[in-house]
């Protein structure tokens, strides 16, 4: 798709989670709090990702009370600065020229806060995602995370500013080589794709710097191109990423699960998913390699009443975004007698109480 291309007409395509997943109605204390959230930066530290909405947003569907919501933001915020002071988008200017600079994000806010005001959030989102998915690694898929965490909410200023998140940190992996049709260089399994990829020998800190300096090269691309993405491919790379976390408890194999259910989310309101997914398919790839994924012993399967307390009770941010996230995927590509998502909550959250 060339970025001067005409914008895509939003036709939604059908998401397969159960109907019932999706009439949640947040409380109206959470909307408040979502509201409230808007005076911190979308950062903290040294280039983390600010997890409170999501947190506070997941807790709530979780079941948490406006007590509990109120107890976590109390200890989430000693983290967090201020944002900074707002800035209007300048006149005429297009908005996507700036993608990619963290500079922007104040202007971004304003952006998409005065166009979600004027059009509505879902027509926003299918003229906005089309350009962003290629940009899907930004903050180590955070950006989308918080944007679909934004949606499953209902809440427009939250939804404007997860996608000034995505845009400012909006980070391009290199040209993904067209897919072959057929013959041996062709895959639809991703998982056999994966297995010929090299961990990184990077020790960046932080998961998009190994994302990014595992492109550089470009061998990730030339694997990750061998991909025929079909309309299995989501559920392939749910499952992937669910098997990863079980096997390993890999900080970063837990947030290829969070970002697949946010895919799901948000390809509903774009009228081409699997270009979507091809984008995303790319940005997945190199998570793997930046993971550097070691197999450990399995954990002690848990039920997911224990994992939904757990998680409640819980002050980790990851931990609740997680055991929400592996519920709904559960409920959307879960089979009878299935745990794999069970395993991989139960898997992380044995980690990081070790």
């Amino acid at each position: 798709m060339s970025p001067e291309g005409p914008t895509p007409t939003p036709t939604p395509a059908p998401a397969p989670a159960p109907a019932a997943a999706l009439r949640w109605e947040p409380a109206a204390a959470l909307l408040a709090r979502l509201t409230q959230a808007a005076r911190f930066d979308c950062e903290y530290g040294r280039g983390l990702a600010n997890h409170l909405p999501m947190a506070l947003s997941s807790l709530a569907r979780l079941g948490a009370d406006d007590a509990r919501l109120a107890a976590f933001e109390a200890q989430y915020v000693k983290r967090l600065r201020g944002a900074p002071a707002a800035r209007p988008w300048p006149v005429g200017s297009a908005w996507r020229a700036p993608l990619g600079r963290r500079a922007a994000w104040p202007a971004y806010r304003s952006l998409f806060a005065e166009w979600i005001a004027h059009e509505g959030a879902s027509d926003v989102l299918a003229q906005v995602l089309p350009w962003l998915w290629p940009g899907v690694a930004a903050a180590g898929f955070h950006g989308l995370i918080r944007t679909a965490s934004a949606v499953r909410c209902g809440h427009a200023g939250e939804v404007a500013e997860g996608l000034a998140y995505w845009s400012c940190r909006y980070l391009p992996l290199g040209v993904l080589p067209d897919a072959p049709r057929t013959g041996r260089g062709a895959h639809t399994d991703p998982v056999a794709l994966l297995r010929r990829l090299r961990a990184s020998p990077s020790e960046a800190r932080l998961i998009v710097e190994r994302m990014h300096q595992a492109a550089q090269d470009g061998a990730v691309n030339a694997v990750a191109a061998r991909l025929i993405v079909t309309e299995d491919t989501p559920r392939l790379l749910a499952r992937a990423a669910a098997q990863a976390l079980a096997g390993s408890g890999n900080f970063t194999a837990l947030h290829l699960v969070t970002a697949t259910h946010a895919m799901r989310v948000l390809t509903r309101f774009v009228d081409e998913p699997l270009v979507a997914w091809r984008s995303f398919w790319q940005a997945y790839a190199h998570a793997v390699v930046a993971a550097r994924l070691q197999r450990q012993a399995p954990a002690v399967l848990r039920s997911w009443e224990e994992l939904e307390r757990a998680a409640l009770g819980s002050d980790d941010d990851h931990v609740i975004k997680l055991v929400d996230s592996c519920r709904e995927e559960e409920r959307a590509w879960g089979e009878p007698g299935q745990t794999l998502w069970r395993q991989a909550a139960s898997q992380y959250m044995a980690r990081a109480a070790g």
